[in-house]
């Protein structure tokens, strides 16, 4: 198991490299390896490399590593560094497309060096159901590193998860990143085969699987609670004739139902001849776990934690029996229309809703998965999220895999034929009930005298535990610092709008900043609104109200800003929230523009709402901007860059003039957020007319817009 981490276009690349590779060393038995500009290191200690590394190189890369590195360095190069388990490192060729032949799971950075066009380019990737994690920062250069708390303690707080279907290009030279779409899986064709047929195919497919993930020559250890998918994993590992033992987790108090899964898990486990080890858990243990996992998931989200909890007492009884791997039944809900959601779902629809649920797997449950095995050395395997399997999984007809509101029902009649009677007739129990740590986390929120179990498990994170308000302008700059902080578990309290008369307000967005409650109601916050005539300076005044409202009726201590560079916006922002004893969050601040506007327009349905600049005109308002928009933005802009030079020195007295501000930040563009991540409803605009000043300038004036309903 490795970390990996990298800093580029920064003078203190090494020194922030060395940084985060004290956060992502776990293993006493570390390697690690530094590669600069010039010069590569190896060494046991962190230490011992920060006196062997010479300062001063402005690109950097790294990696600590428990493990042999799985892809051969000599013959992928010595910039390569990755978190890997693959399973096919003979048929890998040595180029930077390798990772389109994996079969395993990854997260790698390859610094190729230059090309044939003199360009110095990094290449980051990571397997397509993102089991290994790697998050990056274009801040001030450039920064990844496998884990986000690394980043954080290297100085980037607000870094970002690349998306499992993503290639992310970084050319050094020109400090520029784009992506790459990765295809992912279909939901057709439908298999047309029997049902016995594709019961026999599934099977194979996931005894080969587990074959494949199973250590050779080593012990290893099922997370077992008795249900339908890690009793077929631990039946087929027994049926393999592997060396294993079984984890069962289970809160165990007086006056407390004994947990379901301790219950199942015994008697199956008996029946089966399955070796198992329990651990029992009461309330007080419960909460000494909560102050290991809560910062360690960097998240305070009430679900992740019940499912972290258990999860980390059974990697905890592995590593102190020397086990190294561990295998779990993550996937086989999204495969196979396991929650209750999907009951909800037509026949036709189901397996596109399967297909969704594999999408958000990375953001809802891998990541927290990853970080809890890691943290006791611990190899997290999931068998059902093997592509080949996952594949054919969700091509299943859909009325195999819910029958009369029965889920999962081609597994079941699997566990079934495999003479697992009993547990196939056992109904879905998350774990966080089955074993009862959602039960003890309420009685702790009760005890320590909260309401709200998110109230009290934020007291475990105290850098998260802060009610926050968001300066919010209708616009992608606010909508996205909303979206970032949300993420990092930030609880939002309410949206605070100031409404400017004035059309040139040096603070304030005007465009469309009517359809701010619209969108409040569609993200599902409050909204305090504040009108200002919109007087330079005068016009802060009105924000300080605006400030004062949000802390008496939400009770906020600090405010979200989607400022990017502007320092006279920012100033004011932090000069006012300050004297409202107020914290200021600037999730976006000095991130590159250009990235930005690429990540917004790929997380968001963003429309342009106004244009006023040299080569826009009135056919960018009003339709979702794209990718290839901001393509588009970027030769534009480099177009003017060139005319602005040619004109300098063709007339000394014309006056100096750079590109385009990609994010439109010099006012450029003003934009409108339709639909996001965050939205329950999207905004539709029904009516609109575009008013026009001049070729180059113009406004999208929306006259009638309304929230519908979302599609899965």
């Amino acid at each position: 198991m490795c970390g990996i981490i990298g800093v580029f276009n920064n003078e203190r690349s090494v020194e922030l490299v060395l940084t985060g590779l004290e956060v992502l060393k776990n293993r006493k038995d570390a390697d690690f390896l530094i590669r600069t500009d010039s010069d590569e290191f190896y060494s046991k200690d962190v230490h011992e490399l920060k006196q062997k590394v010479k300062q001063g190189s402005r690109n950097c890369i790294a990696c600590c590593c428990s493990c042999k590195t799985a892809l051969s360095r000599k013959r992928l190069g010595r910039r390569f560094v990755a978190d890997a388990e693959i399973y096919n490192v003979d048929e890998i060729k040595a180029d930077y497309s390798f990772f389109n032949e994996i079969d395993g799971v990854f997260a790698f950075a390859c610094w190729m060096g230059r090309d044939a066009n003199g360009d110095d380019l990094l290449y980051i990737a990571r397997d397509i159901i993102g089991l290994r994690p790697i998050c990056f920062a274009h801040t001030d250069g450039f920064a990844f590193a496998s884990e986000k708390r690394a980043l954080e303690a290297m100085g980037y707080p607000h870094a970002i998860e690349l998306d499992p279907r993503t290639i992310l290009r970084y050319n050094i030279k020109e400090d520029r990143l784009s992506f790459e779409k990765r295809g992912f899986f279909s939901v057709v064709p439908e298999l047309r085969e029997e049902k016995e047929k594709i019961k026999e195919e599934l099977l194979t497919l996931l005894r080969a699987s587990i074959s494949r993930r199973i250590p050779q020559s080593e012990k290893f250890g099922v997370l077992f609670s008795g249900g339908l998918d890690s009793t077929l994993i631990a039946y087929l590992c027994k049926d393999l004739d592997a060396d294993f033992v079984c984890y069962t987790v289970a809160v165990e108090e007086p006056g407390m139902k004994e947990a379901e899964d301790l219950v199942y898990a015994t008697s199956i486990a008996t029946d089966l001849g399955l070796p198992l080890k329990i651990k029992k858990i009461g309330v007080d243990e419960v909460e000494t776990y909560l102050k290991d996992v809560v910062p360690l998931i960097d998240d305070t989200d009430s679900v992740k934690i019940s499912v972290a909890v258990p999860l980390y007492a059974a990697c905890e009884m592995a590593k102190e029996e020397g086990i190294k791997t561990v295998l779990y039944g993550l996937g086989a809900e999204e495969l196979f229309a396991g929650y209750e959601r999907h009951k909800r779902v037509k026949k036709d629809d189901l397996n596109r809703a399967c297909l969704s649920g594999l999408l958000g797997l990375h953001e809802r449950d891998l990541y927290r998965d990853y970080m809890v095995a890691k943290s006791h050395g611990i190899s997290l395997r999931a068998p059902f999220l093997a592509t080949d399997l996952a594949d054919y999984a969700l091509k299943i007809p859909a009325v195999y895999k819910l029958t009369d509101d029965v889920n999962k029902a081609i597994l079941r009649e699997i566990a079934r034929d495999l003479g697992l009677t009993k547990v196939a007739g056992r109904k879905k129990r998350a774990v966080q009930y089955g074993s009862n740590v959602v039960k003890a986390i309420e009685k702790l929120t009760k005890r320590k005298g909260y309401r709200y179990k998110r109230d009290y498990l934020r007291t475990f994170y105290p850098s998260r535990d802060i009610k926050l308000g968001c300066l919010f302008s209708s616009g992608k700059d606010s909508a996205y610092a909303l979206w970032l902080m949300k993420k990092a578990g930030y609880p939002v309290e309410c949206l605070i709008t100031i409404k400017s008369r004035n059309p040139e307000s040096y603070m304030f967005h005007t465009p469309a900043v009517e359809l701010v409650a619209l969108q409040a109601e569609a993200i599902g916050l409050p909204l305090v609104t504040k009108e200002t005539a919109g007087e330079k300076e005068k016009e802060l005044e009105d924000l300080r109200a605006a400030f004062r409202e949000a802390k008496a009726e939400y009770g906020i201590e600090g405010v979200i800003t989607g400022a990017l560079w502007s320092t006279y916006q920012k100033e004011r922002i932090e000069r006012i929230a300050g004297e409202e004893n107020l914290k200021v969050f600037a999730p976006l601040w000095h991130i590159n523009q250009e990235t930005e506007l690429r990540l917004v327009v790929s997380n968001f349905e963003v429309i342009f709402t106004g244009i006023s600049a040299y080569g826009l005109d009135r056919s960018w308002l009003g339709r979702t901007i794209t990718v290839e928009d901001v393509d588009r933005l970027v030769e534009l802009s480099k177009k003017i860059a060139k005319r602005a030079k040619r004109a300098r020195y063709e007339d000394q007295t014309s006056p100096t003039s750079g590109g385009l501000n990609i994010a439109g930040e010099g006012g450029e563009f003003e934009s409108l957020v339709l639909d996001g991540p965050m939205f329950k409803k999207r905004l539709v605009i029904m009516e609109s007319e575009i008013a026009e000043e001049d070729e180059n300038t113009a406004r999208l004036v929306v006259k009638a817009a309304e929230l519908v309903e979302k599609q899965d």
